[in-house]
């Protein structure tokens, strides 16, 4: 049986999960609960307690990237963010180009808060703005004002904070193809290094799946939402913002090294209320609910709720899904290199069939996805299941 070579997959990626949100989205099926009334501070001891357990006496190798997500990671207060930036600092050893990514929403970002993140060391923003169009934004939940959106950049910029990088959101309810190209040019003007599109997708357990339950959801048609993506993807180009994953684009330095990880298959520590993490060949995540969080944690024990170890059929099938979803896609070198098999014997069906279809590319060193089947993928990665 062939063994995975590890050797390219180092643990240099942190991902910390903040679970607070003032206001709960109507699309959001990520793990948060409402800010009020709960225990932040001492969330985020237990926090920085998870990451002393999880790496005590480990030798830890240099950290290339954190992400700071959510829930809303700048609901924290100034202090809470300095606190535990402070803390990650500490216990992991950076790199001295290290890619240290908040997440945030329009409207939490005073210049105090802004100025603590970025002397703690935060050197990236990734801003969820979703749409330019008001009308939407209360449609789907969101509170936050449009102007909140430019004076979140204006307080950016005055700290010194320009590494930044917007969220939208297309095909939403009531959207219409003028909508979002409105919207795009608007996210456009900016001219900001990175953008993050993504195709609304209805969630299990989220308020639009409930209103689609009941036939009460009125969606964008399919091939409404194929011409929003092809429209993406053309002023994207034309705006010299590369795009270099399905729902990613970027200019040149500029890509989600962080992302990046998860899509090159590679491993990542993963802390917070319900974080997924990836180390050697095993999966874990992390209680989801806050008491079951806090409880292990209190009592010294680190908060898993489960472990999979994942098997070589499996680790290649993830190689595949992950990876296709970069433009460049998989290599079939490295491929080789990590787990001692050739990509196009491994899965000949899989790429004959989406070859036919004209929906990948095999014919290089890499299998990519086509321009066609990029707006596809599901349906591309299922073959590779």
């Amino acid at each position: 049986m062939a063994e995975i070579n590890h050797s390219r997959s180092k643990n240099t990626a942190v991902y910390i999960h903040i679970p607070f949100c003032e206001h709960i989205c109507y699309y959001c099926d990520f793990n948060k609960v409402f800010l009020e009334g709960q225990p932040v501070d001492q969330y985020v001891d237990l926090l920085i307690r998870e990451m002393e357990l999880r790496t005590e006496g480990q030798k830890l190798e240099t950290i290339e990237t954190v992400f700071v997500g959510g829930g809303t990671p700048t609901t924290l207060t100034p202090k809470q963010i300095e606190r535990l930036c402070e803390a990650v600092r500490r216990i992991f050893p950076f790199s001295e180009d290290v890619e240290f990514t908040f997440e945030s929403n329009p409207g939490d970002l005073s210049v105090e808060k802004l100025r603590v993140m970025k002397e703690s060391g935060v050197n990236r923003l990734s801003m969820g703005v979703q749409s330019f169009n008001q009308e939407l934004l209360k449609k789907i939940g969101r509170i936050h004002t449009v102007e909140d959106v430019y004076e979140s950049i204006r307080n950016a910029e005055t700290v010194g904070l320009e590494n930044l990088s917007i969220d939208l959101i297309f095909s939403l309810p009531g959207q219409t193809e003028a909508d979002f190209k409105d919207t795009l040019s608007k996210a456009l003007a900016l001219d900001l290094p990175h953008y993050s599109a993504y195709s609304l997708i209805i969630e299990p357990k989220t308020i639009f799946y409930n209103l689609m339950q009941k036939g009460e959801l009125i969606l964008p048609s399919q091939d409404a939402e194929a011409n929003m993506y092809d429209y993406l993807m053309s002023e994207m180009e034309k705006a010299g913002k590369k795009q270099y994953e399905i729902s990613n684009f970027a200019e040149p330095c500029f890509q989600s090294r962080h992302n990046l990880v998860y899509w090159s298959n590679d491993h990542y520590f993963g802390f917070g209320a319900g974080a997924h993490g990836y180390l050697q060949d095993t999966r874990y995540s992390n209680f989801g609910p806050l008491k079951q969080y806090m409880t292990p944690l209190e009592q010294g024990n680190l908060p898993v709720f489960q472990t999979k170890e994942l098997s070589l059929k499996e680790e290649m099938e993830e190689e595949m899904f992950l990876g296709l979803r970069k433009v460049s896609g998989v290599s079939k070198t490295r491929f080789l290199e990590k787990f001692g098999k050739e990509l196009e014997a491994t899965f000949e069906q899989a790429i004959a069939v989406t070859s036919e279809k004209g929906w990948l590319d095999a014919r290089t060193d890499s299998v990519k996805l086509t321009r066609a089947g990029r707006f596809l993928g599901n349906n591309v990665f299922r073959e590779f299941l």
